[in-house]
């Protein structure tokens, strides 16, 4: 049985096809998504005297903390999700995107180590920033900060190898902008603003010392 996804030649052998539609698909996360920010607003509008940046970087760790566990962990843990006769939402949602990114459904050695590293390390993480943010925890900004360098490594490796790899792994250019941009822009803009923020809260911290010690 023939597949959605490029280039043409790519062998996969027991192949099921989506269950599920575009639109199920991304209706059913992005709804979802969107119940997790608007949580994690309300309650943290309860945690204290938060700033509103303070509860919106809540919403965002809780946001891509839960999107590294589980969405990407399942892809990590699950190689044979393209093959299962009885696919649950986390397997349509990676034969899906594998149209923008076809290294997903072919188990790419390399983007599979990138994502079990960002659901295994970046995804508790991701959490714990969101409880360090809330109870103003002294580690709140050096953890923010090195799980945003962390995203952002991956985000290179991940498109560099697919530049060095052939640069050929969407199925149409729709795929392409929506899909391999689009979907992963996010996890370049926003950790970088969030590093950028939290370099100069550290840096402030850091000269506050100084000026007490003199």
């Amino acid at each position: 049985m023939g597949h959605p996804y490029a280039p043409a030649d790519l062998e996969l052998p027991g192949f099921v096809p989506l269950q599920l539609s575009q639109s199920q698909i991304l209706v059913t996360y992005i709804g979802t998504s969107l119940f997790v920010v608007l949580a994690v607003w309300l309650i943290s509008g309860r945690c204290g005297r938060l700033s509103k940046i303070d509860r919106l970087l809540m919403c965002w760790w809780a946001f891509t903390g839960l999107t590294h566990i589980m969405i990407e962990g399942p892809f990590v843990f699950t190689p044979n999700f393209f093959e299962k006769e009885n696919p649950n939402f986390f397997d349509e949602v990676w034969k899906e995107y594998s149209k923008g990114d076809s290294r997903y459904v072919a188990r790419d050695a390399a983007t599979v180590t990138v994502e079990g590293i960002t659901a295994v390390l970046e995804g508790p993480a991701s959490l714990l920033a969101v409880y360090a943010i809330a109870s103003r925890k002294s580690y709140s900004h050096i953890l923010q900060f090195s799980v945003c360098l962390g995203q952002l490594y991956g985000c290179l490796v991940y498109f560099i190898t697919a530049y060095l790899d052939g640069f050929n792994f969407w199925a149409s250019p729709f795929y392409f902008w929506a899909y391999f941009i689009g979907a992963n822009s996010s996890w370049v803009v926003i950790p970088t603003l969030i590093a950028m923020r939290s370099w100069k809260k550290i840096c402030g911290a850091f000269q506050a010392e100084k000026v007490k010690t003199k």
